[in-house]
């Protein structure tokens, strides 16, 4: 009786221990593909074979949403972005309904590696519309999101400035400040920070509006902006303060002729996208004047 107890605790120390490990190298238990996917890529640190372990738990039906995810984002890390892109596109329909904002999410960032910037924007823009016909979140209000191993809750007033924000950087890479100001915007209106601010005052420098771009970063610099305490927000705004003031002896010149067709042509998108069937607009988008009476301030 007493040799079966001390088995017991042993057996209990060891189940411990392997626990401990789970909890650390933050592995799933089993033997599945799956399973030894995520081992060669956070035990191991072998992202090749996670790969192919993440391959043969996609044709195995293993987990297929986490497989897929998981295997694009060690497939970034390896500079293969555009094999990741291709995966996701391939076999996001063998993945459940809940797990395609998330596919969107992963590949929103391989096209920023990649330098596609027409497709990021379309792919915003989409999301951006899901939210407009209250289907984002699987029709709730928040989701929950994770970083670093941390839970939090996301609410759509977030999420949506949030995608409206990396769409006015979007914008920024092809040079159409004037769609950029538009967006960034925006997405003040919904959720003001003061890195999009500091984004916001670059669009206007860049269409040598520089009283304007001063106020703005100003603002973020007096701390009338949410999280204008963040320390980097702050030095950038200073940064760009600093290369505005020889600016400033300049005359400012808005270039109207920058609304040339694809400039219209997205913003009409836009447009068609939240401006018909109003009813169905989620409380935010009501909240916000239209492009068109923006650009005419």
């Amino acid at each position: 009786m007493e040799e079966s107890g001390i088995t017991k605790r042993k057996s209990s120390k060891f189940g411990k221990k392997e626990d401990l490990f789970h909890v650390l190298h933050k592995v799933p238990y089993g033997d599945t593909p799956y399973v030894k996917a995520k081992h060669a890529q956070l035990v191991d640190k072998d992202p090749e074979t996670a790969i192919l372990l993440f391959w043969k738990a996609i044709n195995a039906g293993d987990k297929v949403d986490s497989a897929l995810k998981d295997m694009a984002v060690v497939m970034k890390q390896l500079d293969r972005s555009e094999e990741a892109i291709e995966a996701i596109k391939s076999f996001r329909r063998l993945c459940s309904k809940q797990s395609q904002e998330s596919l969107d999410n992963v590949l929103i960032d391989l096209y920023k590696k990649c330098g596609r910037t027409d497709d990021q924007i379309e792919l915003l823009k989409r999301k951006l519309r899901l939210i407009y016909q209250g289907e984002a979140f699987n029709g709730k209000p928040t989701k929950t999101a994770r970083s670093h191993g941390k839970k939090f809750q996301v609410s759509i007033k977030q999420e949506s400035s949030r995608l409206l924000g990396n769409l006015g950087w979007a914008y920024m890479q092809k040079t159409n400040y004037m769609m950029a100001e538009v967006v960034y915007k925006k997405a003040q209106m919904i959720d003001p920070d003061a890195n999009k601010a500091c984004n916001l005052g670059l669009c206007l420098i860049k269409q040598a509006r520089y009283e304007d771009a001063k106020s703005i970063l100003e603002d973020v610099l007096q701390g009338k902006l949410p999280v204008s305490h963040d320390i980097k927000s702050r030095k950038r705004a200073e940064e760009l303060l600093k290369e505005l003031k020889p600016k400033m002896a300049q005359p400012e010149f808005v270039d109207i002729l920058g609304l040339d067709d694809d400039f219209l042509k997205g913003l009409d998108q836009l447009l068609d996208a939240w401006g018909p069937n109003r009813s169905r607009r989620l409380p935010i988008f009501e909240e916000i004047t239209p492009f068109r009476d923006q650009l005419a301030c």
